[in-house]
């Protein structure tokens, strides 16, 4: 395996290192070059927008105004991008293609892909090690695609690498149920593309448990009832840790939030046509196979009758782990930073009454390193996409010693209409019109995140 370490730089024209090349980790290098930084992009995957690209069917509830950055726009211009119908609603593919790759190509050089970042350090300084930390760059070890091993000098570090990579699991105490690892074979953790022959197959003429209460379990609920009036055979069992009240399926039609309270309408109708069950205060320990089918085993003792399928859609978390040298500052429940969380704890707020924030919330005991997008959420979810582009805007601005830039709020967020999902509609012009539940009825917001099929890490 070849090595090679570069040698400590005396100069303080350093790159501030991003970490994933998707929407907010190329808003955050645009931001940067506005600034006169260097910024240097390092994606995991083979193209920008690696996440993105895993849900490229999917339409999102957001017009293409409300999903580009204006400093990435204009680090577009001069390559003769043109810019999308504002009005229009763009699938995941779409922004893959027509916005992000093209933005990544902007910045040639300066995005990196099949890098993995495996750590961050200050350079010669352990966790532990007070003296001279601050005056020391960061080391961010990296892994390429042929198995080599780079260390790259950094002035600064920002984690936009999202959470799509780390779902949470099927077991209710956070942890993987007993069996959950060896029926890999069986259990997913996205919502499914029914489109796809192949994954069609999979689900048709099959009983599958759904587990989660949110909107991607809404949406997978849906498109199994869609999938059973026509494949004979096919049922889904929706798992529920909790039981049924009047706000398990959101608001319906009084719902402030319309695209949600659809979503909420459709998985209420799977089950009242009988296209699928529901198991209330279900908390899943084990999974035992049953031939060539999955029992699921709650705490209590219940065991669920043999399923072919199991979809978890329990949440995501941010993975922690490359950042283990590195003296975070984070809520003990949502792993967000400490000043952040109390203004997105899920039991309080929504994704319309996040108030936008910046380098204040998201600044951490370590100097200079930030989490971003929907890695600073932590496990919340709701997270926007606009508030990401406003808080790199914040940061960068920090970062470049302009204060009083890094502490103005220039973003105002919708307080209602801001939708939960990425929807259950294909059809643009239903996209527009609201026909269908597909959209929302105020200006939208794209969400990216738990609860929401289309979400994104890798760069989120």
């Amino acid at each position: 395996m070849a090595v090679s370490i570069n040698s400590v730089p005396t100069t303080d024209q350093l790159p501030v290192v991003v970490i994933g090349a998707g929407p907010i980790g190329l808003a955050t290098a645009a931001r940067l070059i506005e600034r006169g930084l260097e910024p240097l992009v390092l994606e995991a995957g083979a193209s920008a927008g690696t996440a993105v690209r895993d849900w490229a069917h999917v339409r999102l509830f957001s017009p293409w105004s409300e999903v580009t950055d204006p400093a990435a726009e204009k680090l577009l211009a001069p390559t003769g991008w043109v810019r999308p119908d504002g009005a229009a609603y763009p699938t995941g593919g779409d922004w893959a293609e027509r916005y992000l790759q093209p933005l990544a190509d902007a910045l040639g050089d300066k995005v990196r892909y099949d890098a993995t970042v495996t750590g961050v350090a200050r350079t010669g300084r352990d966790r532990i090690v007070d003296s001279g930390r601050d005056e020391q760059p960061f080391t961010v070890h990296i892994r390429t695609a042929d198995g080599s091993e780079e260390r790259i000098t950094a002035r600064a570090v920002i984690d936009a690498s999202g959470t799509w990579s780390t779902p949470g699991p099927l077991g209710a105490n956070g942890l993987p149920a007993l069996g959950e690892r060896t029926a890999a074979d069986r259990i997913s953790y996205r919502v499914p593309d029914l489109g796809d022959p192949a994954v069609r197959a999979r689900y048709a003429g099959r009983r599958t448990a759904v587990v989660g209460s949110g909107a991607s379990a809404f949406t997978a609920l849906a498109h199994l009832a869609d999938l059973a009036k026509e494949e004979d055979g096919t049922h889904a069992v929706w798992i529920l840790r909790r039981g049924i009240t009047g706000s398990t399926f959101g608001g319906g039609e009084t719902d402030q939030l319309p695209a949600r309270g659809a979503l909420g309408l459709r998985a209420k109708a799977a089950v009242e046509a009988g296209h699928a069950g529901a198991v209330t205060g279900f908390r899943t320990q084990a999974v035992e196979r049953d031939g060539d089918r999955l029992v699921l085993i709650a705490e209590d003792g219940r065991r669920l009758d043999p399923v072919d399928e199991v979809i978890v859609l329990t949440g995501f978390r941010p993975d922690l782990s490359f950042l283990s040298e590195i003296r975070l500052g984070l809520d003990e429940r949502l792993q967000a930073p400490t000043a952040l969380a109390p203004l997105i704890d899920p039991n309080v707020h929504s994704c319309g009454t996040v108030y936008p924030h910046g380098v204040t919330e998201l600044s951490h005991p370590e100097q200079d390193v930030y989490l971003v997008g929907m890695k600073s959420y932590g496990r919340a979810p709701t997270f926007l996409a606009m508030t990401g582009y406003e808080q790199v805007r914040s940061i960068t601005a920090a970062i470049a010693g302009d204060r009083e830039a890094a502490e103005r709020v220039e973003l105002t967020l919708p307080e209602t209409g801001v939708c939960g999902g990425a929807g259950l509609f294909d059809d643009p012009d239903a996209a527009q019109t609201g026909e269908g539940g597909g959209c929302c009825a105020a200006p939208a917001t794209l969400q990216i995140g738990i609860g929401a099929p289309a979400v994104s890490s890798g760069g989120c």
